[in-house]
């Protein structure tokens, strides 16, 4: 059988299939499907300082080829995430991810600090949300102010850290380079694109937050072409995701330069999805010839 370990910002993992924040909770309900201990690693929900309820419903809507979402970080606070979530986690033998999200800078440091002294092997900073100080403008999407929460994580903790790109920018590279530029030790894409869907017969946005994160097989095509353009521009490791629903798309994106892949919302239809891919993934290297997973790591070939 090939190898499909692979390590990314001095962590290994198992394989290079992780469940994307969001998309699988803490692991439990999938647990009842499958042993979880069988996945690279988890991104767990979104967490923030405080509990957070999220946005008013309906929050969740049906696009062709994928979703959009506007649940707003629902999450029951980093203490509990510490207090329940991580020892259960720990048990399962899956690497855990840390995704945090805050209202200011201070709000990343400050649960970075926190999650310093747990058996969290990685943080993910999701900085596509609204900077309160900066007249609500998402923090991803100024390098300089995504910079200096990467400056402040770093200050805060000695886990690696990796930052979620959001798409919705001119140049994700120019994002890229900045955080890492600050001490990123990896960069995970592409988070959701900004999308919306309006009911005729009211005229009114099927969102209740009017606009959402669209998510799933629509997106995937954007994915890879930001996937690579970054690969092409940093030298730190990247994690792919966006779309990713088989183990042709984590093929994909890892050729086009992902050392490891995030699957979301296909987590939604089929709950085995991130199983699949890891047997598919064995399948094609066997079938191939190939040693090891990392072997196809950015060999596209550009015309």
């Amino acid at each position: 059988m090939a190898d499909l370990s692979v390590k990314i910002a001095g962590v290994s993992f198992k394989n290079p299939v992780i469940p994307a924040s969001g998309t699988f909770g803490y692991g439990r309900e999938y647990a009842e499907f499958y042993d979880i201990g069988k996945l690279g690693g988890i991104s767990v929900k979104g967490t923030t300082l405080e509990r957070r309820d999220g946005n008013p419903p309906p929050r969740v809507a049906e696009t062709p080829a994928g979703m959009l979402n506007s649940v707003g970080l629902q999450n029951p606070g980093v203490e509990h995430f510490i207090r329940e979530e991580i020892p259960y986690l720990k048990g399962t033998g899956v690497k855990i991810i840390a995704n945090i999200a805050g209202s200011t800078p201070e709000d990343y440091a400050e649960m970075a600090r926190r999650l310093d002294e747990t058996d969290v092997d990685m943080i993910e900073l999701n900085i596509s949300c609204p900077n309160v100080k900066c007249g609500g403008a998402a923090f991803g999407t100024d390098p300089e102010v995504a910079g200096g929460i990467t400056r402040l994580v770093k200050a805060a903790t000695k886990k690696p850290v990796m930052v979620k790109l959001t798409p919705n920018v001119t140049d994700i590279a120019l994002m890229a380079k900045a955080v890492e530029a600050e001490g990123a030790d990896a960069v995970s894409l592409i988070n959701t694109l900004l999308g919306m869907r309006i009911d005729i017969k009211t005229r009114r946005p099927v969102l209740k937050n009017n606009v959402g994160g669209l998510s799933g097989p629509a997106v995937f095509p954007v994915a890879v072409r930001m996937v690579w353009q970054v690969a092409n521009a940093v030298k730190i490791p990247v994690v792919g995701m966006g779309g990713i629903a088989t183990w042709k798309d984590a093929v994909e994106m890892m050729m086009a330069g992902a050392s490891a892949v995030q699957v979301g919302a296909a987590l939604f239809t089929n709950p085995y999805a991130p199983v699949e891919i890891i047997d598919g993934l064995n399948r094609y290297l066997d079938e191939n010839g190939i040693a090891g997973v990392s072997d196809i790591v950015g060999t596209v070939q550009p015309w």
